[in-house]
């Protein structure tokens, strides 16, 4: 009951705080669109305004590993494992720019959905040939904008916290567009908020981990599949510690 009792503020919270962020997000907007075409400052704001929900929960310690190995002046494909709802939360507090690609549904949202079209962050509709299509399309052109794309190349969120197969969509474009892929592992996300469930779930230890990245040299001769998986391989380590430390 505590435990329930906890989330439901934390829900509270997050529905009032969005009013007043959401209409600062809309006059950041309308200040800035004109001279930061990438919307730079706009995704700025937004990254505190997501992490500020991390903060707010002590129980959740999040650690970052390797953030300096973010050249910021570089155009990514940046591809991370998916463990949970909490992992765009935490990830934000990487505080570099990038445009996030979402279920299209996400958009809807009042406030936050409506921020992401702010942000022109990418929507798709899984499983729908049309809008994978138009995603790909709208990656290459942020990409060629300069704005780095973040993908969960596993398309879903995994239950148990192993690192599915990863779907070949980012590593098509970082082929095409010749650019770097940068790996992120999240690690903890699946017990601190475990997949269909929005209670809170007590401390834990979480952890963001951004790897070297690969510049594309390195898996230009790389089919699709080998590429996806030499990414998963690398990810995984970094992943699934804890499971090897238990066993």
């Amino acid at each position: 009951m505590v435990n329930r009792l906890i989330s439901i503020s934390i829900l509270v919270f997050i529905a009032i705080t969005s009013i007043f962020f959401y209409c600062g997000a809309l006059l950041l907007w309308l200040l800035t669109v004109l001279i930061d075409k990438r919307l730079v400052i706009l995704h700025r704001y937004t990254s505190a305004w997501a992490y500020l929900y991390v903060l707010v929960v002590p129980a959740w310690q999040v650690h970052f590993l390797g953030k300096e190995r973010i050249n910021r002046k570089t155009t990514y494909v940046v591809v991370s494992n998916h463990q949970s709802q909490l992992d765009i939360l935490v990830c934000f507090g990487l505080f570099f720019h990038f445009k996030w690609i979402s279920k299209a549904e996400i958009f809807r949202v009042p406030l936050i959905g409506w921020n992401m079209v702010l942000n022109r962050y990418i929507r798709l509709v899984r499983g729908d040939k049309e809008s994978i299509r138009k995603m790909m399309d709208a990656c290459e052109t942020t990409l060629a904008e300069g704005s780095s794309v973040f993908f969960f190349p596993e398309g879903t969120r995994s239950a148990t916290g192993r690192v599915k197969q990863f779907k070949p969509g980012a590593f098509v474009l970082a082929k095409k567009m010749q650019l770097p892929i940068l790996p992120i592992a999240v690690r903890g996300t699946t017990h601190a908020l475990p997949k269909k469930s929005m209670n809170f779930h007590g401390r834990h230890e979480i952890w963001v981990t951004v790897l070297d990245e690969i510049p594309y040299e390195e898996f230009a001769d790389l089919s699709d599949e080998e590429l996806s998986e030499m990414v998963r391989q690398r990810i995984i380590p970094h992943v699934e510690m804890e499971e090897n430390e238990a066993a």
